[in-house]
């Protein structure tokens, strides 16, 4: 997916503005039409509010046809047959194309009770979520009643348009789609920040395999350079930060039982807020640490 400027798609025809945004909204042009008569947009808040207004605006009928253009998550024969750039994107990136055979199995099973029950495919903002969350939303969704579930349903398609919109659309507003998480770690046995210390940041999964979202080391301030995620959601979900603060200790010279007592620090923690800051420091001696939820 090329970048395109807010100044470019202001200025270009109206068939060449459907066709870049046509698929902000899963093979829903209509959309694009409809908000390309309400140009020049001043930003890209703008161009989204104009593109939403006309789902809002649509008839029962097209906002089913909207829900029902998306495909089910890890489905085996809509991503044999193929599926739009943006869903296989969007479906990678939590994971959906290296599931377990467990993950798999509770994955059709879900799809198939979702179908079954209201009749069109689940949706969900696959990039604000991980396996875990979704299998957990699934459950909970089931309780809905239809037109509910409708509601709720459009509301998540929305959100994959403003992320699918945010990576197109370069414009000098943003819209309100990215997280961050980060931390620090300080040095309370010598008071001060804690320099080259190797983070490991992990995902966690119920049913397949953990993984390793980011490794880095802290730098002089005991920060990272980057946030350990940014620009982007932060997905919902479980996570685990690994600090090796056992050779950190050992390199200047403190005094260290063998083999040490604190080496690798695990600290497990959650995340709710997609779009928030979440910020998770350690605080450390050679012999204990302590935590907290910061911002």
């Amino acid at each position: 997916m090329s970048q395109k400027t807010l100044a470019d798609l202001n200025a270009c025809s109206k068939d060449e503005f459907v066709a870049e945004l046509a698929n902000i909204f899963e093979y829903s042009p209509w959309i694009a039409e409809q908000a390309a008569a309400s140009r020049p947009f001043a930003g890209v808040q703008q161009l989204f509010d104009a593109m939403k207004s006309a789902v809002d605006r649509a008839s029962p009928e097209l906002r089913l046809a909207l829900i029902k253009a998306h495909p089910d998550l890890a489905n085996k024969t809509q991503r044999a047959a193929g599926l739009t750039v943006e869903s296989s994107y969007e479906q990678n990136s939590l994971g959906l194309d290296r599931l377990s055979d467990a993950e798999y199995e509770a994955f059709e099973r879900a799809n198939n009770a979702y179908r079954a029950r209201f009749g069109f495919p689940y949706i969900v903002c696959a990039r604000r979520q991980t396996k875990d969350s979704v299998l957990r939303d699934f459950d909970r969704r089931l309780t809905n009643d239809a037109s509910a579930e409708m509601q709720k349903s459009i509301g998540e398609v929305c959100r994959i348009a403003a992320l699918r919109l945010d990576l197109l659309v370069v414009s000098e507003d943003r819209l309100k789609v990215h997280g961050r998480l980060s931390t620090h770690v300080l040095d309370t046995h010598s008071g001060r920040p804690a320099p080259g210390i190797a983070i490991e940041l992990v995902e966690l999964s119920e049913l397949g395999t953990s993984r390793v979202v980011t490794r880095t080391v802290t730098n002089a301030d005991g920060r990272t350079d980057q946030p350990l995620i940014g620009g982007r959601p932060v997905p919902i979900g479980r996570y685990e930060l690994q600090f090796s603060v056992g050779r950190y200790f050992a390199d200047r010279g403190v005094a260290l039982s063998d083999p040490p007592f604190l080496d690798q620090i695990p600290l497990r923690f959650s995340v709710s807020e997609p779009e928030g800051h979440l910020h998770v420091p350690l605080l450390v001696t050679p012999w204990s640490y302590a935590t907290y939820r910061g911002s």
